[in-house]
Parts: C-alpha cells; structure tokens; sequence
C-alpha cells in the first residue's frame, strides 16, 4: 500500500534518487574481468556493440537495465525483460548517434540553461509532479533545497541525473530544429485538393492471369535475383535461425493430479483441527501464505467462493481444483466492512530519530488541537512526515484488496471503524492521529485461511518424456533422419522460424534463453539434444540460417513468385492482343466482355469489382487518352484495355485549404523525429554483439 511505503520515506532526497534512478542509467567504472569466452568466444572485452565506431559497453547496458527493472515492483517475465532490453539497446544506439548530431551542429546546454531547467518556469513532468505547492505551483524553494542536498549526498548520481537533462533538452532542440524546417506550400494543397476531386468514366475489358494456366510460367531463381537486385532495400533482414522440432509432453499425468489431490486429503484433518494456520502451511508447503485479512463478498473471485462463503466458521472446504493447483479453504472468521474506507491522518515518525516520547507527546498536541477547532488540512500540510498525504490533507482512499498492504493498526481503524471516529493509533511508523471520514458498499466479509498445492509432474513423467525425447534424438543425427523418424512415429514436426541471435523465447514453445544460444552454436542441419522447455522435451533440428543483409532467393520466393509469374502472364497476353484498332477488336480477341465504371477516383485508385489498379486508373486519368483506346495495361490481377471517355470533378465547395494545409503540416511534424532517427540509423555503421553477452 502505498501510504506505508510513502511513510518510509524518511527525507525527500531518497524520494528524488528514485526519480533519478528512472530518468538515466549509471554509468559503472569498475573494471569487468572474465566477462564472455562463452559460445561465441568474446574474451574479456566489455564491448557489446559499435555505433560508428563508438562503444556501447556491455557492464554500462546491464547498470541500466537494472535500473529500469527496479520500475517493475511486481516483477518481470521474460517477454517484458525481452521488451526492456530491446528498447534500452536501441535508445542507447540513439544516443550514441546523437553525439555526433549535437556536436555536428553545436547544440550545447549551459549552466544556466541547466539551471533554468531544474527551478524555472517549466522544470521536467518528474519534478513538477514531486514538489508542488497546496495551491498546484512549482515549488522552487523545497525543489531547490532537496537537489543541493542530493548533490551533496551522492554527487556522482546527481552529475549523472544533470547529464540526463541535459541530454533531454539537446534533443528538444534538434527536434525544434527540424520541426522548423518543415513546409508545405500552399499551391501543392491547391493541387492536391484539386487532383483528388477529380472523376473518370471509363470502359474496358480485362484478361485475367487466372485464364493463363501457372505451370505455362516458371519462375526461375535468374528472375527472382534480377527482381531481388533492382529492390534491395525491400527485402532486407536480420540474421536469424530456423528450426523444426518435435516436442514431447512431459506436463503432470491424470496420476500426478489425483496424487496431489490425495495429498491434500491426507492433510484435512489436521487443517480442520489447527488454530495456527500460518505454521501449518508453511510446514506442510502450502503454495498460498495465510493473509489475516478479511475479504469483502464482492472480491471473492475464486472457483467455489459461494460455497466457501456459506461454510460455517472452522468449516473446511476441498480439496477442489483451481486453474493447476489443488485447494483447500477453512473459514476463519465473518464480519461486515466497507469495500472502500477514506481516511485522513497525520503521522509523526519515529524512524526518523524522535524518540517514542517526543513523537507521543506531539500527536496528543495535534490531537488536542483539532478538537479545539484546528485546520486538519493545514496541520497535515506543516507537520505530518507522510509526504505522500501531507499536501493532500492527509487523505487517503483505500481499497479493502490493500487491507494487508498497511501497517494492521491503521487498516483495522480505518475498516474496523465507523465514518466520524478519531483516534491516535501506533503502527511500528510512529503515532498517527487518523480520522475515519467516509465508508462505502459495506458488506459481509471473510477470513479465509487457504491451502494449495500445485499439480506437478512427478518423476516418472518426467523421466518417460525424456526417455522418449532422448530415443528420438539419439535415431535422428541430421535433417534426413529427423524427417523419417517423424514420418514413421507419426509425430507432429512444429516450425520455429526467424529465431533472432538475442532472442529469450522461441516461437510456438516458451522463454528458454539457453535453447536459443544452442540452435546458434550448431550448423544447418544439426539436431540438437534434448531440451526442457516449459512442460515439454523438445528435439529440435536447424533447418535455416539467414545471415545479416539480402534475403537469399529461397526465402524471398513465397513472397514474390505470384508477382513475377502474374508478369509473365502479362507479357504473354499482351503479345497476343497486340495493338487492338478498338475495344470492340480487343474484345473479341480476348473472349471478354466490354464493362464500363462510372466515376473512378483519382484519390482512391480503385476500380469496383476489381480491386486495387493503380496503373488502370493513371491512365483513365490521362487526358491523350481520351476517346481512344490504350495499349494492353498489364495490372495488378489482369491485363486491361482501356477507353477512357471522361474526366470530370466533383465540385468540394467546403475545401478549407488553409486548414488541409495544417494538417499536411502537423503530419510532417509528428512523425519527423522518426523519420530522422531512422535515417541516421541507416546511413550509421551499427555492429549489435548483444548475442555473446545476453
């Protein structure tokens, strides 16, 4: 809860570190030995990438990363670990990139800018939010008072905290540079807006590629690396490894699960008896801790809660099945409470050094005092420690789910009592004078003392999937093997593809970092041993290698045979019209019937019943064309003969260019920073070696 972690904090310099731990990465300067020498042999070096020669060092990426997994008080899985480390990678290749920019275009901060960032009129949204004023403004004064004393405090994080600003504003004012240089005239609006109104009306036949059987058309690996050379740009990628695998289930049997559940039985009787539940699950290895805390009806969520609301109390109920664990639930203890309390309180710690006396004789005062007529709002505001109530009045709304969040004491006044009792209560925090000042949903709660046990596979489970496992991997030594024994066992062969080199999952089967360094420490064709991923054995093989830049004509096949093999069609079909003398000729040539469209779009490109035919409908458009009858047009889905027979516009009296105009602007302006982020990634020499230290 957070009041309890607020009321820890003993002064607002620890407060601020935290900021200052979200906002930058430390830099560390210990010497790193004996770091690599593992699958891919990286030695002692700490280098963990280049960006245009520039280091990123591996020990300053990992300080980092644990910087901004200490934001994740929850924890992480590894999908989000993945994700962190991602984004880390690319925002300090960005950085690095950036050196060169600021120092190219003599982009500096200066004291006093710094100076003006930290106390002026606009400080970052992390300091605004961490000193304000009761009335909402800046507080300069305590902002300032709490950074000098930072400073003296931890001087190398507060010099790292400065570089970071300083590193945020140099990029305010590239990006203010760039968004100035963006224009847009307003006569390319005026034409815009003009060539979008514009319709057609045309008639046509078209021949589609369908009529031309595929295997009259082969497409040759010439033509895929002709096509591949003229579009290098398009197809582009990163290394990668393939693999096919068979996976051999090892997840707890029908045998597991009752043998679990006959645990739990064999445990009933003495959970029934014991009044001392949080020792009886910690002995008998209870998955769940015993919380002494009452759940409201409306947060009970569980299977069986409305049974297990109608025991009796010292009732058991189970063992039942949640999700994959076995439960067992005793009743404890009913009463009424609200769903949700607000409260106010002053605290007077005494973690800060007061002693136990003093901080009780200043609470009667308070206490005394507000029963005198004294501002609660104002006292909290000048005397209460809890800095995450004390501008706020003191209030806190709390739901019941946070009970065993808080210090006992204060959640059983606050839930025990009623909306109008004062009191002074002691937490192991100091002395609080708390007010309990409004109670909603009050309804029947439950103390509920549980006890799980997860259903897992036992070891002759284990031991059959991976005899299995072990059977096929030692029959299968390569790719030829692999195929026939799965053939022959009628086993499932599964695809993982495009396993990147710092992946910490493969796809189709789980997180298992290990498994991804092993298919890259192997050879095309290897199969690999056994591998325990989730609740399966896996026998993989490597099936492809794509290394780093153009996509090899295999792998770009699927993705561009129809479109080279629809080209030939084309040319074959327009060899045969020829030059048709009229859309009558080209349509008894062809065997189609002449069909007409009616107000073609210029913006849209699309003709109804056809589809997407960018290069039919330019030609509708143009005017040389008119009443007269084009060449065959080889399209996206057919060849088409065209007579276009119109051009009109379609009047748009509401056109606002000045406003088209902006938002054409506002486009530009939004998507610049990534527009220029992407070309200086582009055209920089990047080296990413994250795979030998990840």
């Amino acid at each position: 809860m957070s009041i309890i972690q607020r009321i820890r904090d003993k002064a607002a310099w620890l407060i601020f570190g935290a900021i200052a731990l979200a906002m930058i990465g430390f830099v560390v300067t210990d010497a790193f030995h004996g770091r690599g020498g593992g699958w891919f042999g990286s030695g002692n070096t700490t280098t963990m990438g280049k960006v245009n020669g520039k280091k990123i060092d591996y020990v300053v990426f990992q300080e980092r990363l644990k910087a901004q997994e200490q934001q994740y008080p929850g924890g992480m899985n590894d999908a989000m670990r993945q994700n962190l480390q991602d984004n880390l990678w690319n925002q300090m290749v960005e950085e690095a990139l950036m050196e060169d920019v600021y120092d190219d275009l003599g982009i500096y901060i200066s004291d006093k800018e710094v100076g003006d960032i930290l106390y002026g009129k606009n400080p970052p949204e992390q300091l605004r939010r961490q000193f304000v004023t009761p009335t909402g403004e800046y507080d300069v004064s305590t902002a300032y008072q709490t950074i000098q004393q930072y400073k003296k405090r931890s001087p190398k994080e507060y010099t790292q905290f400065i570089e970071s600003l300083i590193g945020m504003r140099q990029r305010e004012k590239y990006l203010s540079l760039l968004v100035n240089t963006t224009y847009v005239p307003k006569w390319m609006v005026e034409k815009a807006t003009a060539d979008n109104s514009q319709l057609a009306n045309v008639s046509y036949i078209n021949i589609p590629y369908s009529t031309v059987p595929d295997s009259s058309v082969a497409v040759s690996d010439n033509d895929l690396k002709d096509y591949i050379s003229k579009h290098q740009d398009e197809f582009k990628q990163e290394a990668s490894r393939s693999i096919a695998y068979v996976a051999f289930n090892a997840a707890a049997s029908a045998a597991d699960s009752a043998a679990t559940r006959q645990q739990l039985q064999n445990l009933r009787a003495e959970f029934d008896s014991t009044t001392d539940y949080q020792s009886f699950l910690a002995r008998n290895g209870s998955e769940s801790n015993f919380s002494d805390a009452f759940v409201t009806e409306s947060n009970m969520h569980m299977p069986f809660s409305d049974s297990i609301r109608h025991l009796a109390t010292g009732q058991v109920f189970g063992p039942y099945l949640d999700a994959g664990s076995y439960v067992m639930a005793k009743m404890i203890d009913k009463r009424t409470m609200p769903d949700t309390a607000k409260v106010r309180h002053i605290l007077i710690s005494t973690q800060n050094g007061t002693p136990d006396s003093i901080a009780k004789k200043r609470i009667d005062s308070i206490s005394n005092a507000i029963a005198g007529g004294a501002d609660f709002k104002a006292l909290a505001a000048v005397v209460s420690d809890d800095p995450g109530s004390k501008d706020k009045g003191g209030e806190y709304e709390i739901p019941s789910m946070q009970f065993s969040n808080m210090a006992k004491e204060f959640s059983e006044a606050a839930f025990y009592g009623k909306p109008g009792d004062k009191k002074v209560i002691k937490t192991s925090f100091g002395y609080h004078y708390i007010e309990v000042m409004d109670q909603k949903k009050i309804q029947p709660a439950y103390k509920v003392a549980y006890f799980t046990k997860g259903i897992v596979p036992s070891t002759e489970t284990d031991n059959a999937a991976s005899g299995m496992a072990n059977q096929f991997a030692g029959q299968s030594r390569d790719l030829k093997s692999f195929d026939a024994n799965v053939a022959r066992n009628k086993y499932q062969k599964i695809i993982s593809p495009e396993i990147k080199p710092t992946d910490m999952a493969v796809p189709n089967l789980g997180p298992n970092r290990q498994f991804v360094k092993l298919i890259y420490d192997a050879d095309l064709g290897d199969v690999l041993e056994p591998q325990r991923v989730e609740d399966k054995y896996v026998v993989a093989v490597v099936t492809e290698i794509n290394k780093e830049g153009t996509m090899s004509p295999a792998k770009v096949r699927p993705m561009i045979e129809t479109l080279l093999r629809n080209k030939k069609k084309a040319a074959k079909l327009i060899q045969k019209l020829g030059n048709p003398a009229s859309l009558e000729a080209a349509a008894s040539s062809s065997g189609q019937a002449i069909q007409r469209a009616d107000s073609l779009s210029f913006a849209a490109a699309f003709i109804p019943n056809v589809g997407q035919e960018a290069k039919v409908i330019g030609a509708a458009f143009n005017k040389g064309w008119q009443g007269k009858v084009t060449p065959p047009i080889g399209g996206n889905g057919a060849v088409f003969v065209l007579r276009p027979e119109s051009i009109f516009a379609k009047a748009n009296p509401n056109a606002d260019i000045e406003q088209l105009r902006n938002n054409f602007l506002m486009q530009q302006r939004s998507s610049i920073s990534y527009r220029a982020m992407d070309a200086l990634k582009r055209s920089a020499t990047i080296k990413d070696d994250r795979a030998k230290f990840l």
